[in-house]
C-alpha cells in the first residue's frame, strides 16, 4: 500500500470577535452546524475543548455516504489556539485518513484572522482521492464557517 500525504495551510479573516470564532471550532452545538465540506449534514456531534477531550461527529455526505470523524483535541488555549487530532472513517468503517489540524486564532480589532494548517495521511487510492481534495474540503468548510459568523442572510451551504 502506498502512503499519501497532504497539507493545506489557509489564512482567513472573520468579521467576528475571537472568542466567537473560537467558539465555533470548540462548542459541538456550533460544530455541528459548519464542520464539513458544502452539500454535508452532520449530526451526533460531540466536543470536550480540553487537552485529551473528544472531537467527534457522523458527516451525511450529498451522495448518502456517511462519514465519522473520530479524535480529541490535543492542544486548547482559549481564545488563541486548537490543535485536533482526528481519523476519518468511510462508509464501510474503514480508517481512510489520519489529521493533525493546527488553528490559531489572532484578533485584529473587531475582527478574527484565523491560521489554520491541517496535514492528513492515509494509505492506498481511496486516501489518495480524498487527499486530492483535501484544498477543496476545507476551502468550503471554512466558507460555511464564515457563513455562521456573518449575521447576514445567506443561502445555505
Amino acid at each position: 500500500m502506498t502512503s499519501n500525504e497532504a497539507t493545506v495551510v489557509m489564512t482567513r479573516v472573520f468579521d467576528a470577535p475571537r472568542s466567537r470564532v473560537f467558539e465555533a471550532w470548540t462548542r459541538a452545538e456550533h460544530l455541528g452546524r459548519w464542520f464539513a465540506p458544502k452539500g454535508f449534514s452532520i449530526t451526533d456531534c460531540e466536543s470536550d475543548p480540553r487537552p485529551g477531550g473528544v472531537f467527534r461527529m457522523r458527516w451525511h455526505a450529498p451522495w448518502g455516504g456517511t462519514y465519522q470523524v473520530r479524535g480529541e483535541y490535543r492542544e486548547v488555549i482559549v481564545p488563541e489556539r486548537v490543535v485536533i487530532a482526528c481519523t476519518l472513517d468511510d462508509e464501510q468503517g474503514a480508517s481512510r485518513l489520519e489529521e493533525i489540524i493546527n488553528v490559531d486564532f489572532e484578533q485584529n480589532g473587531s475582527r478574527t484572522k484565523l491560521l489554520l494548517e491541517s496535514s492528513a495521511r492515509g494509505a492506498g487510492a481511496k486516501a489518495a482521492s480524498m487527499l486530492a481534495g483535501m484544498e477543496k474540503g476545507w476551502a468550503q468548510t471554512v466558507d460555511r464557517l464564515g457563513v455562521l459568523l456573518d449575521p447576514k442572510p445567506h443561502k445555505e451551504m
